[in-house]
């Protein structure tokens, strides 16, 4: 357990409702680090203290089913002026988030106690992003959480046609140098169902941790 964190969720297995693992708690380095290591994330909701997932359905990014469409491919080699870059700027990856519109979304769940937690998460190095630039100004990025090696996914966002899309293919290319498989995306959005993205069910995701954390020797 990380040398700041006194919390210990219970089995994610044991969920109460809707897969909600634990309500309330502190939203601080610790209590994250114990929810990532488990396969539990934060989500909050409008007048309810924080709420702790661990869902039915988790969707997954399998980098052997990762795929680029040939038209994004094209994309990209006839705009040079566009390129990739890492951990510059995490402030405004996540406030460009907190301000994406989504779909069936009445505001967003990256509030501000949760830009907080994350910029303090990603001082202690257990979150980072890519930022997706044409000519130097940022257009589009993800963000994410990495802890005992699995890197999940929390938010991405655009400003110009696949930008979003050019930050995850940047995203799974590094993560596949640095040896990892897949990654933990929560849930599927278009986006990620067109590059491959799936669900599975609470046991074969806590399973493909639990292996993922042997294949590293974590206990």
């Amino acid at each position: 357990m990380h040398r700041r964190s006194s919390v210990e969720f219970p089995d994610p297995r044991d969920t109460l409702a809707e897969g909600i693992i634990a309500v309330g708690g502190r939203l601080d380095v610790g209590t994250l680090f114990a929810a990532y290591s488990r396969g539990i994330f934060p989500w909050p909701q409008p007048g309810l203290p924080m709420l702790w997932f661990s869902p039915e359905k988790r969707g997954i990014l399998e980098f052997k089913d990762f795929k680029v469409p040939e038209s994004l491919r094209r994309f990209r080699r006839k705009n040079p002026q566009i390129h990739i870059t890492v951990n510059t700027d995490f402030h405004q990856v996540i406030e460009e988030c907190s301000k994406q519109p989504r779909p069936g979304q009445d505001g967003t769940w990256i509030i501000p106690a949760m830009r907080r937690a994350y910029v303090d998460f990603f001082k202690e190095g257990f979150c980072f992003c890519v930022e997706v630039r044409e000519n130097n100004i940022m257009i589009g990025g993800i963000y994410g959480v990495l802890v005992q090696g699995v890197f999940s996914g929390e938010s991405m966002f655009y400003k110009k046609p696949n930008a979003s899309k050019i930050a995850l293919w940047a995203l799974v290319e590094l993560l596949q140098q640095q040896g990892h498989q897949w990654i933990d995306v929560q849930m599927v959005t278009p986006v990620v169902a067109s590059m491959g993205g799936k669900y599975v069910d609470r046991e074969t995701y806590l399973k493909m941790l639990e292996e993922r954390h042997h294949e590293l020797g974590i206990p």
